[in-house]
């Protein structure tokens, strides 16, 4: 097979961030995308619903005209959050999911939840009306080492937390283990987990082949390469509960390239191009659809988009690095490409 038609896919995960490097990096989800899950995750987090509505706004106003877009909007769960906020988002259609961010798992997530029971009246309230819990799935505990975090939230918050409110439905999201895919395996139909294309291409290796690659650095981390082929072969499974959702996370090559550097890998240029890759690798290409067009709509009770995407087999062109407001960001697959390439995106 050199070329595939698959209804126009979703992104169920993707940090577009705000300002002039939200104008340089939105048409790059545009282009490929017809919805995407927004991070709520900025300076100051998207709590109310004022502000995921003024921030919908720029977004859409990032959008090149003559594109078709519909940024998908989250709200930022906090130890304070009022729930009747969070639920009167949900229901005005404002907001698609909540997002838990352990405090101080990853980047700007300072405002983050201190502990699960902190916002128990808030998930009690989500599970009621039928909103999803989008989990970002780490501990955070500094005697925890690193490659162990998202397995031991799995045992210590989720498996717990999913017990206790099995209503509830929740996307683990990015997931980085076999302990995550056995553990959506393994629950209900209210268990979902969307994965990346960089976990499902590079192992913990990369970070390190010939020196620190700071651009492959990204939470949760890339683990070994045991864990990589798990995530692929649950990417290509045709199992409807792994989706696409790419955490496309853009950060300037000067906050990369330093002494403590920024987490999160830029894929949005070609995020579509690496997943066909990877399902064309394990002879599973047929069965990208399902996972990039019509499992997501599914779990999030949308319609599948009735626009096509193509993709042709050939060598993409991917920019060494790509100017955003007088920055740069290296976008994933710099130098390298990938053996795919979107026509008509």
């Amino acid at each position: 097979m050199d070329r595939l038609s698959i209804p126009m896919p979703d992104d169920w995960h993707v940090h577009v961030r705000d300002g002039a490097m939200m104008q340089a990096v939105v048409p790059y989800t545009a282009r490929q995308f017809a919805r995407a899950i927004i991070m709520p995750n900025l300076v100051p987090p998207v709590t109310t619903v004022a502000a995921a509505i003024a921030y919908r706004d720029r977004i859409l106003a990032a959008v090149p005209p003559g594109v078709s877009f519909q940024p998908l909007m989250t709200c930022y769960l906090t130890d304070g959050i009022d729930p009747d906020e969070v639920a009167r988002g949900f229901e005005a259609g404002v907001w698609v999911a909540a997002k838990l961010y352990p405090a101080h798992a990853t980047t700007n997530s300072a405002h983050g939840v201190s502990a699960i029971q902190a916002i128990q009246p808030v998930l009690e309230r989500m599970a009621t009306i039928g909103m999803p819990l989008l989990v970002h799935g780490e501990v955070t505990d500094r005697h925890v080492d690193i490659f162990d975090r998202e397995a031991v939230f799995i045992q210590r918050v989720l498996r717990p937390l999913t017990e206790a409110l099995p209503t509830l439905r929740i996307v683990l999201e990015h997931i980085t283990t076999a302990e995550a895919v056995a553990f959506v395996e393994q629950s209900g139909p209210t268990i979902a987990a969307t994965i990346t294309a960089h976990h499902l291409i590079i192992n913990r290796n990369a970070l390190f082949e010939g020196g620190i690659r700071p651009h492959l650095y990204c939470l949760p981390v890339a683990k070994r390469e045991t864990h990589r082929l798990e995530l692929r072969r649950a990417a290509v499974s045709g199992n409807p509960k792994f989706f696409l959702g790419t955490d496309s996370a853009p950060h300037p090559t000067h906050a990369k390239e330093a002494a403590c550097g920024c987490a999160g890998i830029f894929s949005a240029p070609a995020a579509m191009e690496a997943y066909a890759q990877v399902f064309d690798e394990e002879a599973k290409l047929p069965r990208l659809e399902g996972f990039a067009s019509r499992f997501g709509p599914a779990f999030y009770r949308l319609p599948v988009n009735d626009r096509t995407l193509t993709l042709e087999r050939g060598p993409t062109d991917i920019a060494e690095r790509i100017e955003a407001g007088g920055a740069f960001i290296v976008p994933f697959g710099a130098g390298t490409g990938f053996a795919w390439r979107v026509l008509n995106g």
